[in-house]
């Protein structure tokens, strides 16, 4: 897993396409989808995603002149992602963050992604 924390006014498409280029592509064969949402339908992404054998499903802007068709099946599969950081933010350490160091932050985080996964066996 490959995760990373910015700062809040930090836009999302570069951290995003950094997280994409740090997982590299899919570990196994078939269909490996990549679900995000409409801060990561810039071209940049969605071609790094495909050149490394992703498939990205993100709506694409309204304002789009030449938009993409929407696979809303799939795209339904992002609400598990959501949730997931639903049930992190229930952590009361980092909803509020109560950690100063970055380092500290990530270190709870990273504790509470392992229970979650644990809890969700």
């Amino acid at each position: 897993m490959t995760w990373g924390l910015t700062p809040g006014q930090a836009v999302d498409g570069p951290e995003g396409r950094r997280l994409i280029e740090a997982m590299g592509g899919p570990q196994e064969a078939g269909e490996v989808l990549l679900l995000t949402d409409s801060a990561y339908e810039g071209d940049a992404t969605r071609e790094l995603a495909e050149q490394l054998g992703f498939v990205p499903v993100v709506p694409p802007n309204p304002q789009r002149k030449q938009p993409w068709a929407l696979d809303k099946q799939r795209y339904r599969r992002r609400n598990e992602v959501e949730r997931l950081f639903r049930r992190l933010k229930a952590w009361r350490r980092v909803f509020t963050r109560y950690d100063k160091l970055d380092v500290m932050f990530a270190a709870f985080i990273t504790m509470a992604l392992v229970a979650e996964a644990l809890w969700l066996r």
